[in-house]
């Protein structure tokens, strides 16, 4: 830790504080939590940045949603509207957000996508509006404590643990480290390798915060690159472009078989302009363009299409595998599951309590 970091000490004191009152009074009720009858299970992480919240979301998704009726709620970080909303087809990642955005393109088929700033409201709102509604999958909700979910997810990065970090603005860590103890479950998202030393010397350290909850290790499975508009194949030289919160696994993966010719890195949630698609285009002079997921839906905003169709650009689908214990990590979402949604369906059970 550098000396300069240091200086920035005492504002890191003042974050815990008003953080340590903050859930203080949640705990004894003095700032009102409301816990909701139908099934709400919370993904969400200790830390600022890119964690693997929204893959984690879409492995949830595919697991549980061939059995129950699924809805996601999240916030919609840099949208354009404010309020609910509930996804439709007039909608894209300017009007929910970008990770929204990605969850409705992949399965609007299969659930509901909703955003919602106070969500204690817009989960009575999306159950009035969608009454088939079973489980709604709360996503970067962590910190969020006006809603009690029935079962809290904490995610942790492998390359950068919360229990390696600080506190703002020293590090990225939004409360102190012992609010991992609030999760139910903490998965280790971004793994390389099965190294059984390695993990568990992770699950020690994560055991010191958060005592007697299971640790699972997750990993990227990134599938091959597809077009975005215009079809042909990769070329061997590439150009990277990410607006994500790490974008080292993905520029790690891509080296593996492509040479990166230049790498643009933005902001997380960075919204494209045609100024950056142009000057990405020149840099590219036909080479492939290579960018992420979560990236491409962003970049297909219909003021953007024309510039994309001038160059070859391409995006990596991913989703999340576990290394090891995946199917034990199902049986208990099944499970806790099946279970809550048994409860309410019990006649007599309000939705709010």
């Amino acid at each position: 830790m550098s000396f300069l970091r240091y200086l920035w000490w005492p504002f890191a004191v003042l974050v815990d504080g008003i953080m340590r009152v903050r859930n203080y009074l949640y705990r004894i009720g003095h700032k009102k939590s409301f816990q909701f009858e139908t099934v709400v299970i919370s993904v969400g992480n200790l830390n600022v940045g890119g964690s693997g919240k929204t893959p984690m979301v879409e492995y949830l998704i595919r697991l549980l949603s061939p059995h129950y009726r699924i809805a996601t709620l999240s916030r919609g970080y840099g949208r354009t509207t404010s309020g609910f909303r509930l996804a439709g087809a007039l909608d894209n990642a300017r009007t929910i957000g970008d990770e929204p955005f990605q969850l409705y393109k992949k399965f609007k088929n299969q659930i509901y996508v909703a955003v919602g700033e106070e969500r204690a409201l817009a989960i009575p709102t999306i159950l009035n509006e969608r009454p088939d509604v079973q489980v709604i999958l709360l996503d970067d909700a962590f910190q969020h404590r006006a809603v009690v979910p029935q079962f809290s997810i904490l995610i942790t990065d492998f390359q950068k643990p919360f229990y390696k970090d600080a506190l703002l603005p020293m590090g990225r860590l939004r409360e102190n480290r012992y609010g991992a103890a609030r999760a139910d479950v903490v998965v280790v998202t971004k793994c390389q390798a099965n190294e059984a030393q390695a993990l568990h010397e992770v699950s020690a350290h994560i055991a010191r915060y958060a005592p007697g909850k299971p640790v699972f290790f997750s990993t990227i499975k990134y599938a091959s690159p597809l077009p975005m508009c215009n079809s042909g194949t990769v070329t061997g030289e590439v150009i990277l472009v990410t607006g994500i919160g790490n974008p080292k696994p993905f520029e790690q993966h891509i080296a593996k078989d492509f040479k990166i010719h230049r790498h643009f890195r933005f902001a997380d949630h960075h919204r494209y302009t045609v100024e950056d698609v142009s000057r990405i285009n020149r840099e590219a002079d036909g080479r492939s363009i290579m960018t992420t997921e979560k990236d491409m839906v962003k970049l297909i905003n219909p003021d953007l299409l024309t510039h994309l169709q001038q160059a070859d650009w391409f995006y990596l689908p991913m989703e999340t595998g576990f290394l090891v214990n995946g199917s034990e990590f199902d049986g208990m979402m099944q499970a806790v599951v099946a279970e809550k949604v048994k409860e309410a369906a019990t006649p007599g059970n309000d939705n709010l309590s």
